[in-house]
């Protein structure tokens, strides 16, 4: 069934964006708004603006714009009806069905909402299984043997799947569950050649549920208890729609509200480095699960903080393959530092084996930034071998020529001159010369790119006839609706006319060129024929995602002229604003100035083509008077506007 209305009412009156959004990245005020690194691409200088007032967010970086809804469903990935129930959670709202609705609509429901629920049925499936006989002589006792007591295995969803073929595969299907959805959410497999065999992919292992970011189950980690050297120790659910391993870091469900109350994450490896960190009183950790960093989760990290300390087993050869992630943190803009375990320790076993003081003070103290801890590792080597010395420079070097920020860069090649015992001169012109050949690579990478392309590069670029007429009408018909959205309710100065009466009027035998445009200018007219107020809210209620784009990106502006330019400085900035009856006029005068421009360049065009269009001499006659009628009515325009044309 779907959700009431009356539920999604509650839902959205209740519902705060900066309140929903701060769940995810951090916040900080700068005149009206709230403004963030974006959670949805890569950046190093806040551009996401979050307006409380408006209820809205704008990336002026990649351009996601929404209200709180379409927050969640771009950053959770999910549905309307998703987005509803976690937000009713979110607020403790009851979520009551829809008893309207057809059982087609019941039915209708999205793939991925099917995995979802499939997932959450095979997580209850594998967590019950523990009170089994066989879970408890073998899933319960593995977990107690490493301290995981029934707190923590709640906390992690932490399961047992039984010994055999089909248990899970069964108990979904007599729930209702289609064995296609059981194999597109990865938890059975099909045997090669016989596509009437089919069995559960986890068997005979202790499970470890992956949940996202919201946490729901969206895949398992699988550990054999067995020595069976023909089985892999660890099995991992596929790609499916739902999990997408780059995106992804073991216990960030967990952990999220941690990193940022700490404003840290701790990075390690396993799934039982996690857990263990937690029973030691340390919630802001998350794992890669034995994968190699990625940029997916780097920035998954960054919305939480832009701190990281990843942790070390105590294997030096094992330190040194994994360095390419701690470059990698670096030119994601992170901080990064480094804490290695004790030889032949790691997370786990050291923190179970000096106690949760010890470990916590073990971490406080031995953690060091990378430039120390990347030329420590190395310090023997160093010592003995000075050309092995100049080759662990350039390492340090190209590891700081990663960090996008150029003051950060200069600090730590000042520590490591120092540490190095070199000149700063030295580091610094090396790491001018690795960050001029990283430009240089880049130039070479762009234009290769654009040269191999199907489509010459130039065939993307405008015309000159595009550029003059068709953007420059569309740009002129985006400010009148710009104007109509920010100031259409105003009053005009000294006249019992509002500014919307005004452009409605101007523009009656204006017929626009650009969708988006067009429609809500006819909304609006045919709400105003109806009396009815026409504000931004309206447009934003709307279910057309083109026209709420369009509506946000037109009423979030980039800058605010900060209010201690008056208060304290005297400097009066004149706003649009305070004179809306000029703005309007000149807004107007200009868009008509388009459209006529417009209509004599296609005149001349009819004269130029009069041959192949085999116009008489009439025809040819009435479209000069045409064009010289429009030239007037532009001549016109110009002087009002004090346009002087040489």
């Amino acid at each position: 069934m779907g959700i009431s209305k009356l539920t999604t009412d509650k839902v959205k009156e209740r519902m705060d964006i900066e309140e929903i959004i701060s769940d995810y990245v951090p916040l900080k005020k700068k005149g009206q708004n709230l403004w963030a690194c974006c959670p949805f691409h890569g950046e190093k200088t806040p551009s996401f603006s979050v307006s409380p007032a408006k209820q809205i967010y704008k990336c002026f970086g990649c351009g996601k714009a929404g209200d709180p809804l379409q927050f969640v469903m771009d950053i959770e990935g999910i549905g309307f009806q998703e987005a509803i129930k976690h937000l009713a959670g979110k607020y403790g709202i009851e979520v009551e069905e829809d008893e309207t609705r057809t059982p087609e609509q019941e039915q209708a429901q999205s793939e991925r909402e099917s995995l979802l629920i499939a997932l959450g049925f095979a997580r209850d499936f594998f967590v019950k299984n523990l009170q089994t006989e066989e879970g408890k002589s073998i899933g319960l006792s593995y977990f107690k043997e490493r301290g995981f007591g029934p707190a923590i295995i709640e906390k992690f969803d932490l399961g047992y799947a039984l010994n055999g073929w089909d248990h899970l595969l069964n108990a979904a299907k007599k729930a209702g569950f289609t064995e296609d959805i059981l194999l597109k959410a990865g938890l059975i497999l099909q045997k090669e050649g016989d596509p009437d065999r089919k069995y559960d992919r986890f068997r005979n292992r202790v499970t470890f549920t992956i949940h996202n970011i919201s946490g729901k189950p969206i895949g398992f980690g699988a550990r054999i208890l067995t020595k069976d050297k023909n089985q892999p120790k660890y099995i991992n659910s596929p790609e499916t729609a739902v999990y997408h391993k780059s995106d992804v870091l073991y216990g960030m469900y967990q952990a999220k509200k941690a990193i940022r109350d700490q404003d840290n994450c701790y990075l390690v490896e396993g799934y039982t480095d996690v857990i263990s960190l937690h029973l030691s009183g340390i919630e802001n950790v998350v794992a890669s699960s034995g994968t190699s960093l990625t940029d997916g989760q780097i920035k998954l990290i960054k919305r939480f903080t832009n701190q990281v300390t990843v942790l070390y087993d105590g294997d030096s050869a094992g330190i040194k393959a994994s360095l390419r992630g701690i470059d990698l943190l670096l030119e994601g803009g992170l901080n990064v530092k480094a804490v290695v375990f004790p030889e032949g320790e790691d997370p786990d076993s050291y923190s179970r084996k000096v106690g949760s003081q010890a470990f916590q003070e073990y971490l406080n103290s031995q953690s060091q930034d990378f430039i120390g801890f990347k030329i420590g590792l190395y310090q023997d080597e160093i010592k003995r071998d000075p050309i092995r010395k100049a080759e662990v420079i350039r390492e340090v070097v190209q590891s700081i020529g990663k960090i996008p920020d150029p003051i950060v860069r200069s600090v730590y090649a000042k520590e490591a001159s120092g540490l190095l015992d070199i000149e700063e001169e030295i580091v610094h012109a090396e790491l001018n010369k690795g960050l001029l050949k990283s430009q240089k690579d880049a130039y070479s990478k762009q234009k290769e790119q654009e040269e191999s392309a199907d489509t010459p590069f130039e065939n993307f670029l405008p015309t000159q006839e595009q550029t003059s007429f068709s953007e420059l009408l569309r740009l002129q018909e985006r400010e009148m609706i710009r104007l109509l959205l920010n100031y259409g309710l105003e009053k005009l100065e000294g006249q019992d006319l509002q500014l919307s009466d005004y452009l409605l009027s101007e523009t009656q035998e204006l017929d626009f060129e650009t969708p988006v445009y067009s429609r809500i200018l006819k909304i609006y007219r045919e709400r105003l024929a109806r009396n009815e107020i026409s504000g931004v809210d309206y447009f934003l209620s709307l279910d057309d995602s083109d026209i709420k784009q369009e509506v946000i990106d037109l009423i979030s502006p980039r800058h605010e002229v900060s209010v201690h330019w008056e208060e304290r400085h005297q400097i009066i900035i004149n706003k649009e604003q305070d004179d809306l009856t000029l703005t309007g006029f000149k807004t107007i005068l200009r868009l008509k100035r388009k459209f006529v421009k417009k209509m004599m360049e296609e005149a001349k065009q009819k004269i130029k083509n009069a041959e192949t269009q085999q116009l008489d001499e009439k025809e040819i006659i009435e479209l000069q008077e045409i064009y010289f009628a429009l030239k007037k009515v532009q001549v016109e325009i110009d002087r009002e506007l004090g346009i002087v044309i040489g």
